[in-house]
């Protein structure tokens, strides 16, 4: 009886020792088939102006194009300016001031990886601090490096997070499409309450796919972007796309209640900026278009 309860135990220990081994390389499968690629980043661990091999800047008033950057907003946007972008403490500032320059009255700097990081779907991370005061504007934001199905808003717009600070308290995460998009009134998106979202840091992100764009704060989602498999006027985000980052003056949204000259100097800061390909994909296959 003794042998046959040891044999008994040897099976049973055999039996489970095989499960166990089964379910480890299951385990192990799921997590390296969803595991996500760190294919460019900036952790701003240096000082000084932002870095070249990463950023470039869009100069000016728009003008003559787009004068106002198409939303008729005050500042001139300054490259290699200490006063308005530097690196800091580990921090990225985007600083905006009171002050006349080139027939405007504010400067300010608009940050682009456009030639530096572009990319096809993956996933999108910036952790960030809002200005504040009525008439900043702050905004983390994507738009299309070649526009190939025509200008602005054929080839689409993503809005990672934009702040107005007329509304403190609230963070707004957009999509704009030859089919939705603010001209029109169809624009579509989400909004979360943030009662601290000028004073601490937030996790802003998309996951962005061949089928939706999801938008998450602090990893929480709050709003999908469903591709309705009809055209490009519905989603043109098959393309490659590049990342902004701006504090702006006033304009259509921001200047909607005005703004106070004297609340400034005011200042949106980046703690990191990070970018992840999903579901395996390869840096080659996120940096190209299909």
């Amino acid at each position: 009886m003794q042998i046959q309860n040891r044999v008994f135990l040897l099976f049973s220990l055999f039996f489970f020792l095989l499960v166990f081994q089964n379910c480890e390389e299951s385990n192990k499968k799921i997590t390296k088939d969803t595991q996500i690629e760190l294919v460019w980043s900036d952790e701003f661990d240096y000082e000084g102006l932002p870095n070249p091999d990463k950023w470039s800047y869009d100069v000016g008033d728009g003008c003559p194009d787009i004068c106002g950057w198409g939303n008729n907003e005050l500042e001139y946007y300054k490259a290699n300016s200490l006063k308005n972008s530097r690196v800091e403490n580990g921090v990225l500032t985007i600083e905006a001031h009171k002050e006349g320059f080139k027939n405007k009255s504010f400067t300010s700097a608009r940050l682009v990886s456009k030639h530096k990081g572009e990319w096809v779907h993956g996933k999108i991370e910036v952790r960030a601090k809002t200005a504040s005061g009525l008439g900043t504007w702050s905004a983390v934001w994507m738009l299309p490096t070649n526009n190939e199905y025509g200008i602005w808003p054929k080839s689409g717009e993503i809005d990672i997070m934009e702040h107005v600070g007329y509304n403190p308290d609230t963070v707004f995460g957009t999509v704009h499409t030859s089919a939705y998009n603010h001209i029109t009134g169809t624009q579509v998106g989400g909004k979360v309450y943030i009662p601290d979202v000028d004073e601490e840091f937030h996790i802003y992100s998309i996951e962005w796919s061949a089928d939706k764009i999801d938008f998450f704060i602090d990893n929480k989602k709050y709003f999908t972007f469903n591709n309705e498999n009809k055209t490009f006027a519905e989603y043109p985000f098959d393309q490659t796309f590049h990342l902004i980052m701006n504090l702006a003056v006033g304009g259509n949204w921001g200047g909607r209640m005005g703004v106070d000259d004297s609340l400034f100097p005011q200042k949106m800061q980046v703690d990191y900026v990070r970018v992840y390909g999903l579901n395996h994909k390869t840096k080659s296959e996120l940096l190209t278009k299909k």
